[in-house]
């Protein structure tokens, strides 16, 4: 009886030890994954940081607080081009990249924007609205309406919208 007491310690004693050598090994595996995903975290949460300052630029662009708004799209702009650095294949922060430029003055480079986002998704809703309406304010109505035929049919406010604008011009 007393071998096998002394067998029973050995082995849990055994067992603690191996529980032990394995724990590092747990714990290093949970941290590099936060790692990775804290990664990941960064891309949604410049990509929600800039998106929510636009929502806001465009609250004060509706109050004819223009000024403030470009700021505000400028500081947008910096969270999205950090944003768009960790993540390339993102058509929405490419969509809000254009965005910000087209409202802060820099048509060329926001068209670059829309254009790479198309190439990344040719139906995004919003892209084909705004590069619709940076054509329209670049009077070339022609290429607007080819981006108001990619959203028909969709049923949308994008339609709707640039619809309406073109028909202004």
């Amino acid at each position: 009886m007393a071998i096998f007491k002394t067998n029973i310690k050995l082995l849990i004693i055994l067992f603690i030890l191996l529980g032990l050598s394995f724990q590092p090994n747990f714990v290093y595996a949970a941290a590099s994954s936060g790692d990775s995903s804290s990664g990941a975290s960064d891309k949604v949460n410049l990509y929600k940081a800039g998106k929510k300052l636009v929502l806001r630029a465009k609250k004060l662009e509706k109050k004819d607080k223009i000024e403030k708004a470009k700021k505000l799209y400028l500081k947008a702009y910096k969270k999205l081009e950090k944003a768009y650095a960790k993540d390339k294949k993102n058509a929405d922060i490419l969509n809000y990249l254009g965005y910000t430029l087209r409202k802060t003055g820099d048509l060329e480079q926001a068209e670059i924007y829309y254009l790479k986002g198309l190439e990344l998704d040719s139906k995004h809703l919003g892209i084909n609205e705004y590069l619709g309406e940076l054509y329209v304010q670049t009077n070339r109505i022609e290429l607007a309406k080819e981006r108001l035929e990619v959203l028909k049919g969709c049923n949308c406010e994008e339609y709707d919208e640039l619809k309406e604008l073109i028909e202004e011009n």
